[in-house]
């Protein structure tokens, strides 16, 4: 998937926050009081591209010098507002800040400011098709009018739309009124007001939606953190190409490689994987109630609707999708669901590498003032940010999974299970976001102990069996392999008893010789060449970046 935005349908920009906490020196008894102490952030809204989008808190002490004591409602039950202390998900609460570059996209505000652009951009291109003579071109002061209520679209107007919904009970036809109430002061384009959702069903304008959000959040916030992680662990590889290290397969002592090449592996296959997600198709619908264009031909029978409908899908920079009932039938949602779950699994994978390296002491983590590892062991200092990327990878997994799993299958031509699960897109991308950048962070604690590497490597003399025994076979020495493993299995190898071995041994002079040189940590292979050309490898891999 190449996610690639058109700039003729996305220009905005957003600053989000929720209810914040009090700061330190407020009593604790104002936080269970909003109406008396409470600390609103405000929503502002201003122009700017997608593609720099951020999110910026601002927070407001609307605090009074009184202190309330919090009432109970009758049912014994609390009555909170929405802060980061009352928000079910830690998502909205405690992790808001790591998570926030998301809300504009995936929010309920985001959905309901990408219908407003599709159901606009559709009436604009109602008036491009000659047939439809009763929407005229529009002048070029009502196309800047339209699109100003695009590229204008306020947290004021979303709330708008969420005051209609109260009466429609209906939040894609509470759209639809709130853009004929804002243009029936435009003259030109009050009288086409009813062409407004004209001829669609709400899965036009949702289907549409949904894919504009998926493709914006993954291009301008989740590939971004992505890279970034990718890029961090092949600098660890380089960085360490020719730090020898002891291999351990199943737990056990193994032919040395290197620290570098170990995290190119990590580096490679993230790369790889993360190539995989941005080519996956996103795909876009726009047939009516049953994917057959029943309305659109009754009204209009000489257009070429399916035609018309692809030109417009492809102008929001989606695939257009020919074969579909009320609904785009989300297969490319599974497939780009469970293809960032496989990048989610080797990063949980790569999580826990390091942490049985910082066990191992492989890793030292520098330290933090003020910082504290555990409430009873002051020595501690834990690998919690490789710990916390793995959890919140697992709790995205489970979400993504059952959205993969459960979108591609409606009853019969549609059903509306999928509308209650579509709103949950954003918690799998918020976990995961919070977990790449948990693993960030922990990357940018890790010093290497190459000490404690070393110690290892020089306890761990009979890992070079293998060149001897592969040497010997070369040269014709009858039995290598189990010559070797007489010498070696569970026995204590040395370095001068791997030296006597190979002196007693019937070699030529150079090969014997090689093998007198050789140690546990010049034992490595082609890893440190691995390591160094990793990125190259990856510089391969990534030819294309964006969905």
């Amino acid at each position: 998937m190449e996610f690639a935005s058109s700039s003729r349908v996305f220009n905005r920009t957003h600053q989000f926050s929720l209810l914040s906490t009090p700061p330190p020196s407020q009593k604790p008894s104002s936080l269970f009081n909003p109406s008396a102490n409470a600390f609103y952030i405000r929503f502002s809204t201003t122009s700017f591209s997608p593609r720099n989008l951020s999110c910026k808190s601002t927070l407001k002490d609307t605090t009074n010098t009184s202190v309330a004591t919090p009432k109970m409602a009758e049912n014994g039950v609390r009555d909170f507002e929405l802060s980061n202390l009352t928000a079910l998900s830690p998502l909205d609460g405690r992790y808001w800040n790591k998570v926030k570059d998301l809300s504009p996209y995936m929010s309920e505000y985001g959905l309901i400011y990408y219908r407003v652009l599709v159901e606009i951009k559709w009436l604009l291109k109602l008036s491009q098709i000659p047939e439809i003579t009763e929407v005229p071109s529009f002048s070029e002061e009502a196309e800047a009018y339209l699109e100003g209520l695009i590229d204008g679209f306020s947290m004021g107007d979303a709330l708008e739309v969420k005051n209609i919904e109260k009466v429609t009970n209906h939040d894609v036809k509470a759209v639809e009124y709130f853009l004929k109430k804002k243009c029936q002061p435009h003259p030109e384009i009050a009288k086409v007001l009813e062409f407004f959702h004209f001829a669609c069903t709400s899965e036009d304008i949702n289907n549409l939606a949904h894919a504009l959000m998926l493709k914006e959040a993954m291009n301008g916030v989740v590939f971004p953190v992505m890279d970034k992680l990718i890029k961090a662990i092949c600098k660890l590889a380089e960085d360490n190409a020719s730090t020898s290290m002891l291999s351990r397969t199943h737990g056990q002592p193994a032919s040395p490689t290197t620290l570098g090449k170990e995290m190119a592996v990590f580096a490679a296959r993230l790369s790889e994987q993360r190539h995989e997600i941005s080519q996956v198709k996103l795909k876009g619908k726009f047939a009516g109630a049953v994917g057959n264009y029943n309305a659109h031909l009754s009204a209009y029978p000489s257009v070429n609707w399916p035609l018309s409908a692809k030109e417009f899908v492809e102008s929001l920079g989606l695939c257009f999708n020919p074969y579909v009932t009320q609904i785009e039938p989300h297969d490319y949602m599974a497939r780009l669901f469970h293809a960032i779950i496989v990048f989610n699994t080797i990063l949980i994978d790569f999580d826990r590498d390091i942490w049985g390296y910082i066990s191992l002491g492989y890793f030292k983590q520098t330290t933090k003032a003020g910082e504290i590892g555990s409430s009873t062991m002051p020595h501690k200092v834990n690998p919690i940010d490789f710990e916390n990327s793995e959890g919140n990878l697992g709790k995205a997994n489970g979400n993504l999974s059952h959205l993969g799993e459960k979108l591609p299958i409606s009853r019969w031509q549609r059903d509306l299970t999928d509308s209650t699960v579509l709103r949950n897109m954003g918690e799998g991308l918020g976990h995961s976001l919070l977990a790449y950048k948990s693993a960030l962070q922990g990357i940018a604690k890790l010093q290497v102990n190459e000490t404690r590497l070393s110690e290892d490597l020089n306890q761990s003399w009979e890992v070079l069996a293998e060149p001897i025994q592969t040497v010997m076979r070369r040269y014709g020495v009858p039995e290598p392999y189990e010559k070797l493993k007489e010498l070696t299995r569970g026995r204590a190898v040395t370095k001068d008893s791997i030296k006597e071995f190979i002196e007693g041994l019937e070699l030529p002079k150079e090969a014997k010789n090689y093998l007198l040189e050789l140690t546990p940590h010049t034992y490595v292979g082609a890893a440190i060449e691995l390591s160094k050309t990793v990125d190259i490898a990856i510089s391969l891999v990534n030819g294309v970046t964006t969905l």
